[in-house]
């Protein structure tokens, strides 16, 4: 009888300066550097992360012949110490090994939606149902009709680290989207509804395309290469192709949504938005985004009893979560006949 691989107990959130540690991590980068005295060699540093955060590793001993064994990628078994050093966490490895298969569970090394994954799934699957134009709705069912898309689905992160940057983070995403669309629809009526939706759902052909995320996430050859912006206007043209009575101004309208919707050329967008279905997506798209990565920031901030975050460098700024306590925190007043 296999036996399961055991959960591992130490995660990089419980790491404090002073522990003595021994645990399975992820690689998620590794380099060879010099020391100062070169004549010392080189050291290796390391970025270990799990379903919980990252921390950076140093390996001062053996780090060539170290960096030899592991690879990006690699789930590791390392002993080590935990320490401060210029106002951040470090860990200190003594000793390194890779995991053997089946050793580790992989879903701790993966962070994951908080969300329940068959409920999002439903919502998916309403807003799917909603589309009445029957082109449209042949369109997406193309997709959606397809298991495997749809499993996939349920898996995908949204981005590699911007943004719902999880398992299930592009279904928690997209439901996001949709759920402010119908508000939008509703103060602009103006709108064509179906081809907003249909414009988000199929936003996932590219993201599908785009990335992997079997251990860490990451970008495919593809993703890399082209975008999802590109791959989803690819997947949707050759769908396109099988369904010759489609209307010609119809799916001009529908790829115009897919390649403009990220809004600007230096955010990936090969053309600006031109209609109104194409700009109230991404601003839909962008709202959610944006404010998906402040609560990250925020409820990632190293010391939670401190107002402001660190620095983040993909904001470029610092951001203030306040020094209020929380709403119901507050002790209850023993006399108080309410509290009790």
């Amino acid at each position: 009888m296999s036996s399961q691989p055991a959960g591992k107990e130490t995660f990089v959130s419980h790491l404090k300066p002073g522990d003595r540690v021994t645990s399975y991590f992820l690689v998620r980068q590794k380099q060879l550097e010099p020391f100062r005295d070169q004549t010392k060699g080189e050291f290796l540093t390391l970025l270990l992360a799990d379903r919980t955060g990252q921390v950076l590793a140093r390996v001062w001993e053996n780090a060539l012949a170290i960096a030899e064994l592991i690879a990006v990628g690699d789930v590791v078994k390392v002993a080590g110490d935990v320490e401060a050093y210029q106002g951040r966490t470090q860990f200190i490895v003594h000793r390194l090994r890779r995991a053997a298969d089946g050793e580790v569970n992989l879903a701790d090394f993966r962070p994951a939606t908080a969300r329940d994954i068959e409920q999002m799934q439903a919502e998916l699957q309403a807003a799917v149902a909603r589309v009445s134009d029957p082109h449209l709705a042949a369109l997406l069912r193309y997709f959606y009709d397809d298991s495997d898309f749809v499993a996939q689905i349920a898996q995908a992160p949204a981005a590699r680290r911007l943004h719902h940057a999880y398992v299930g983070g592009w279904l928690e995403h997209l439901t996001q989207v949709l759920s402010l669309a119908e508000t939008v629809l509703a103060l602009h009526p103006e709108i064509n509804a179906d081809l907003l939706r249909t414009g988000a759902l199929l936003l996932s052909a590219g993201k599908l395309r785009e990335l992997t995320w079997a251990r860490d996430i990451d970008y495919t050859d593809s993703g890399r290469l082209l975008g999802h912006v590109v791959l989803a206007d690819e997947e949707v043209s050759r769908a396109l192709a099988t369904m010759p009575d489609f209307p010609a101004g119809l799916a001009l309208r529908v790829r115009h949504i897919l390649v403009s919707y990220r809004g600007r050329y230096e955010w990936g967008a090969p053309r600006q938005p031109m209609t109104l279905e194409a700009i109230a997506l991404h601003h839909i798209d962008n709202l959610n985004t944006q404010i998906s990565r402040f609560r990250d920031v925020l409820s990632a901030r190293r010391d939670p009893s401190q107002a402001w975050t660190s620095y983040d460098r993909l904001l470029g700024r610092y951001l203030y979560a306040g020094d209020e306590e929380p709403a119901g925190t507050e002790e209850a007043d023993p006399d108080d006949e309410l509290a009790r």
